[in-house]
C-alpha cells in the first residue's frame, strides 16, 4: 500500500488531471489524500451561492473517492502570486511532513493559470530528498483548459514519458466532474465530456490501452 498525495491548484483540478488514476490507486488499496491550494471568496467577485456551491461540492467529491484525508489552504484563488512563497510553502511543508506521501501528483507548471505555476514551484521547493526523504516519486498531470492553452515561447508543450491505463474508470471521472455543476459545458468548450473522453481516447492509443492519463515522470525512486 502507497500513501498518495494529489494537489489541486483549485477543486476540479485534480479530476481533471488524474482522476482516472486517483480512482486506480484508491481500487488497489493506495491511501490518496488531497490538497486544494486555494479557496474562493467574494473580495474577488465570487457571489454567496457559488462558495457555498463549492463549499458543497467538495466533500461529495471527496466521497466519491474516497479520499483518505483532505486539506484546503485559505490561500484566494487567483490570487497565489500576490502571497509571499515562504507563507505557501510552509503551509505545503506542514501537510507534506504530517502526511509523508510516497507520491505527489501535481499540475504542469507551465499552464496558463498563473495559479498553477505558483502552486507547482511551492511543491519543487518542498520536494527537496534531504528535507523530505520519504517522497519517491513526484508526477505532473495536464489539465484540460489550462495545459494546452499555454502559448509561452519558451514552453516546449507537455510531454508525457508516463502512461496508466484508466479504462475500468473514465465512466466514474467524469460521474465525479460532473459534481462540479459549474465547471463542466458542451462540447466545443475544453472541460467537456467529449473532450475528456477524446484525451483519455488520444492517451490510451499511444499507450495501447482504451483510456489513459498520461504523466511527465519527474522523479521516480524504486
Amino acid at each position: 500500500m502507497s500513501n498518495i498525495l494529489v494537489v489541486a491548484p483549485h477543486p476540479d483540478d485534480e479530476t481533471l488531471g488524474c482522476g482516472g488514476t486517483i480512482l486506480r490507486h484508491i481500487a488497489e488499496g493506495d491511501k490518496v489524500h488531497w490538497l486544494i491550494m486555494t479557496t474562493m471568496s467574494d473580495e474577488i467577485g465570487f457571489n454567496e451561492d457559488q462558495i457555498n456551491n463549492r463549499a458543497l461540492e467538495i466533500p461529495q467529491v471527496a466521497s466519491a473517492y474516497g479520499f483518505s484525508s483532505v486539506y484546503q489552504t485559505d490561500f484566494v484563488t487567483t490570487r497565489l502570486d500576490t502571497y509571499r512563497k515562504s507563507d505557501l510553502v510552509l503551509k505545503v511543508s506542514e501537510v507534506f511532513n504530517k502526511l509523508k506521501p510516497e507520491t505527489i501528483y501535481i499540475n504542469y507548471r507551465n499552464d496558463v493559470h498563473s495559479d498553477h505555476e505558483v502552486v507547482f514551484d511551492t511543491i519543487a521547493s518542498c520536494t527537496k530528498s534531504f528535507r523530505y526523504p520519504f517522497i519517491k516519486k513526484i508526477r505532473a498531470y495536464e489539465t484540460l483548459s489550462e495545459t494546452e492553452f499555454s502559448i509561452r515561447p519558451n514552453d516546449s508543450g507537455f510531454q508525457p514519458n508516463l502512461w496508466i491505463d484508466i479504462s475500468k474508470y473514465i465512466d466514474r471521472k467524469i460521474e465525479i466532474m460532473r459534481i462540479y455543476q459549474s465547471e463542466m459545458e458542451e462540447h466545443p468548450f475544453p472541460r467537456s465530456e467529449k473532450n475528456i473522453r477524446a484525451l483519455a481516447t488520444y492517451r490510451g492509443a499511444t499507450a495501447r490501452a482504451d483510456s489513459a492519463e498520461a504523466f511527465i515522470s519527474l522523479k521516480e525512486l524504486m
